[in-house]
């Protein structure tokens, strides 16, 4: 008998939850070593009471459990197996368990005690603000995951059994207790099941009901994944007041469950991204695949949409280390990345059908600082780079991806886009010492979540992270690549992160194109400053300077050999660098007039780096030039298809038909890339051209004009201009043009001859326009390499003088 300081003590007097316990506990009662202060609540699993711990000079909350329970060893067996499993969580997010005993008959588990209000109470007033909502929410994830790491399912979650302490903190209660209830009861079980709860009559279960999963209806077995459609049902309600499946009878609401979906949030009281409210419907999915995969993933989303800010950092992060070590840890958090979408991609084909495409989208920049922009874009693109590594795997290019930089698109918009399978979306935050990356891969058919990632870092966690990293990289990987795949994968491309944000940054200016470049090799020597063996920046910077040399922003003859030096050195640290290869390829052919040497560059960078779009577009224009065309057409075709949103893939696409003589072809495509980026000059230049030899002269002059105007009167684009005009019949405003040409200040860094030449040629003086090209040749003009594609050059081609200097600068004359 239960007795009371000691002391033989009948039961005060109050109300019977009906098969709930045998009796009710009196104020003062004594269980065990715990004494009974007085009632809390009670419910299907039994009464719940405020208590004092003498031992330990606390108050618990004591759990007194149906008299089912003490009669029935296996269900002892089973509570004490659960009651075990959630003690030993220890988790911020889940009510502790401090103790389990029976106390003559009677069975209970001992908890904190907490302070506040439930959920339900909370909902009774209206939906949260959206910023409190997500707070919730990403506790309430953490804790199932947590849970469900350790293989404890609730079964029951709902507003009434999650609590908010006074001081914000978000609990789950009864974690596992309702896992004691019978898996595969038949429905009636559940919708008799009784209950005590605020606002509702006892014996009425609507609130359980209106959070139970599809398979929990049909008696189905449940796990993980219940719990996350009951989470999104709770999810729902916090945003908008309302329950997801809203009806007048039991038997309504069922129905709704199994067949119908929710309303939509929006419009809502509360204004909520497109980003949450996927999440919500992805929560309640019908079917349990369809769902989240993981209480895991459902937390990485959540703290996708609040950059990691909502409740600090996830819980079981590493602890700091000593402070003030310089390491590389983020980019092994990079690595890590790369590695674990390459796990989710070559495990994929057990969902269902291989993937064979990807399209990583740009990072969004979310420290709102304009100076990380660099970040975000940055690590795509070395992401990018990375997966380009895996065989049978079309990654589409930096060019392509970044036409979405930006943009809230959708996963299905892009993969109609750019004709890829899975989408790679993330995010970067940056503040002080610490970096926070997010990413997501979603599979573009369906907008499922396939993986996610968070890797929340600060610069004191040094090999730690690294090695963890590269464990599960290992772990799941091993079966799906060759021995030299997961090295490529998984080499550090520096151990200095300052040479790697020098790097990001000289990229990001490279990417710019005209003054940009000037900035980009300041960058890139200043990553290599810091780290002079980091052959990516190497490449950087023999792709900057060679491309000085074209725009005009430098002469050819000093920037080259610079570019030469640069990509030889990058070889020479590491001769697998398929993007070093096509730089020297482009070095070779442009500069050298090196054209078999050049193919044998390109040829290798295509073989190291299938997916790098300059390697096959440079190569197709060479076979052009060779006059290849039909087998330069499937290169530039290639590249067109992994780089089908690129500006410079499609200007390029057109140039290739103005070249080989396809005018009309060519005019059709220059409007393309022109609409995917009208600020840059080289398009509207080429497609003036194609006008002109289309006799087409007002539209012709009105592109060129308008390249100029963006240009700010590039020598190139003059030069053509001067010829539309003598082509047009004004010779005379050809002339002066001309002349400013030869006179007036440039915009780029030299005075380049070959514009000139062409000048001369279109005004009909061959001798003035050889005198120009011999200039043009040894200034070593890399537009040069093309001359002897170039149609308006054609009325030198029955100049005996043409075919000796045709020769000399390689091709098919």
């Amino acid at each position: 008998m239960l007795t009371t300081h000691g002391r033989e003590s009948r039961h005060a007097a109050g109300p019977r939850i009906r098969g709930v316990a045998d009796m009710s506990l009196a104020e003062g009662s004594q269980l065990g070593p715990y004494e009974i202060l007085s009632p809390l609540g009670a419910g299907g699993m039994g009464e719940v009471y405020r208590a004092r711990d003498a031992r330990l000079r606390r108050d618990v909350a004591i759990k007194v459990l149906p008299g089912r329970f003490s009669s029935d060893p296996e269900r002892l067996r089973r509570l004490q197996q659960e009651a075990q499993a959630a003690g030993a969580l220890n988790h911020p997010n889940i009510l502790t368990i401090y103790d389990i005993g029976t106390h003559e008959n009677v069975s209970y588990i001992v908890s904190e005690l907490l302070e506040g209000e439930t959920l339900r109470a909370r909902l009774a007033t209206g939906p949260m603000a959206f910023e409190k909502a997500l707070d919730h929410a990403l506790q309430i994830a953490r804790g199932l995951d947590a849970a469900h790491a350790r293989g404890i399912v609730h079964r029951d979650l709902k507003p009434e059994n999650i609590f908010v302490t006074r001081d914000g903190r978000v609990k789950i209660l009864d974690f596992g207790l309702a896992k004691l209830t019978d898996p595969v009861a038949p429905l009636e079980a559940h919708t008799n099941l009784p209950t005590v709860q605020e606002g509702t009559k006892p014996g009425v279960v609507l609130g359980t009901l209106g959070y139970m999963s599809p398979e929990q209806l049909r008696g189905q077995p449940t796990g993980n994944r219940s719990d996350i459609f009951s989470f999104g049902a709770i999810l729902f309600e916090m945003l908008t007041g309302r329950l997801a499946f809203r009806c007048d009878t039991p038997a309504d609401t069922i129905t709704a469950i199994l067949t119908k979906d929710p309303p939509e949030l929006t419009p809502t009281a509360v204004p909520v991204p497109p980003a949450m409210e996927r999440i919500v419907r992805h929560c309640l999915e019908k079917d349990p695949a369809r769902r989240f995969h993981s209480s895991h993933d459902l937390v990485f989303d959540l703290e996708t949409i609040s950059g990691g800010l909502a409740t600090g950092p996830p819980m079981g992060a590493a602890p700091p280390r000593v402070a003030g070590v310089r390491s590389a840890w983020w980019v092994a958090g990079l690595a890590g990345i790369t590695a674990a979408l390459a796990a989710a991609v070559m495990l994929w084909p057990a969902r269902g059908g291989a993937i064979d495409s990807i399209a990583v989208l740009p990072f969004a920049n979310a420290s709102q600082d304009p100076d990380m922009e660099y970040l975000g874009d940055g690590i795509s693109e070395s992401l990018i780079m990375s997966l380009s590594q895996l065989p049978g795997l079309k990654v589409m290019s930096r060019n392509s991806v970044f036409h979405f930089k930006g943009r809230a698109a959708d996963a299905r918009e892009v993969g109609r886009s750019l004709d890829v399978r899975a989408v790679l979306t993330g995010r970067v935050t940056q503040r002080g010492g610490n970096l926070s990356i997010s990413a997501e891969l979603v599979d573009a058919r369906d907008n499922s979540h396939l993986w996610g990632g968070q890797y929340n870092r600060s610069s004191s966690e040094i090999l730690s992270v690294q090695e963890e990293i590269a464990r599960q990289i290992s772990d799941n990987l091993r079966l799906k690549l060759t021995g030299e795949d997961r090295t490529r994968l998984a080499r550090r491309i520096t151990e200095s992160t300052e040479a790697y944000q020098f790097y990001l940054k000289g990229r990001y200016f490279w990417n710019q194109r005209g003054k940009g470049l000037l900035k980009a090799v300041e960058c890139f020597d200043q990553a290599l400053a810091a780290d002079p063996r980091y052959a990516l920046a190497h490449a950087g910077l023999a792709d900057s300077h060679s491309l000085l040399a074209f725009y005009g922003f430098a002469p050819a003859r000093e920037a080259f050999p610079k570019a030469q030096a640069a990509a030889t050195r990058a070889l020479e640290i590491d001769p697998s660098l398929g993007e070093a290869h096509a730089s020297l390829g482009y070095i070779r052919w442009q500069f050298d007039h090196d054209l078999a040497g050049a193919e044998r560059e390109f040829l290798r960078a295509i073989d190291l780096a299938p997916n790098h779009p300059p390697a096959r577009y440079w190569y197709g224009a060479l076979l052009g030039v060779r006059g290849l065309w039909d087998e330069g057409a499937i290169e530039i075709e290639k590249s067109l298809d992994l780089d089908p949103m690129s500006y410079f893939t499609n200007v390029q696409h057109a140039w290739f038909y103005l070249r080989r003589g396809d005018i009309g072809r060519s005019i059709e495509l220059f409007p393309r890339a022109i609409e995917l980026s009208p600020g840059l000059a080289i398009g509207h230049l080429l497609l003036g051209q194609a006008l002109i030899l289309k006799s087409r002269f007002p539209e012709a002059i009105e592109q060129l004009l308008e390249a100029d105007r963006i240009s700010e009167g590039d020598s190139w684009t003059r030069g053509t201009l001067a010829y539309a005009y003598a082509a047009s019949g004004e010779r005379e405003r050809a002339a002066r043009l001309l002349e400013e040409l030869r006179e007036a200040p440039q915009a780029t860094a030299y005075r380049r001859s070959l514009p000139i030449a062409l000048a001369y040629t279109a005004l009909g003086d061959k001798d003035r326009a050889f005198e120009f090209l011999e200039k043009s040749y040894d200034e070593r003009d890399p537009v040069l390499s093309l001359l002897n594609v170039d149609h308006l050059f054609d009325p030198l081609h029955d100049d005996p003088r043409w075919e000796p200097f045709a020769g000399r600068i390689g091709g098919a004359p």
